[in-house]
């Protein structure tokens, strides 16, 4: 079975509104950029990436919780965030029972982390690249 397939098969086993809010976020995800891959990490989490991890979600007792593995440098103008503010890395996102997934705002959010991947990867591949060699001066030798 792979990533997908282990997806669908957990959100239907969820039969209350974590299945619903789950597939949500997860449609909204995948909707934010066509680049994205589905895997399944860690015993059994969702882990969405793109140029890096972007989000991994799992379904707890009395929420659905996402969380991102770079939102402390992610912009959220649609105040999204409302778990781990605490962290210098992460930042997470928990659904509750009657919550309403913020399509657009989530999107963005998704965008924004695939910018931040995009970025560190270049900064890193550039770190990498040694640097072009000094020329050096001809010393002259006087006879």
């Amino acid at each position: 079975m792979n990533p997908s397939q282990r997806i669908d098969r957990m959100i239907a086993d969820l039969a209350d509104w974590r299945g619903k809010t789950f597939a949500a976020v997860r449609k909204s995800i995948l909707e934010a950029d066509r680049e994205i891959v589905e895997e399944w990490k860690w015993m059994g989490s969702p882990v969405w990436s793109r140029d890096g991890i972007i989000a991994v979600a799992n379904a707890h007792k009395g929420k659905v919780k996402l969380t991102f593995a770079y939102g402390a440098s992610l912009p959220d103008p649609d105040k999204l965030f409302n778990a781990g503010l605490e962290g210098n890395e992460r930042r997470a996102i928990d659904f509750l029972e009657g919550d309403k997934v913020n399509e657009c705002g989530l999107k963005n959010l998704v965008r924004a982390a695939i910018d931040y991947n995009q970025a560190k990867s270049k900064k890193k591949a550039s770190a990498r690249t040694p640097a072009k060699a000094h020329k050096s001066k001809k010393t002259r030798v006087r006879a």
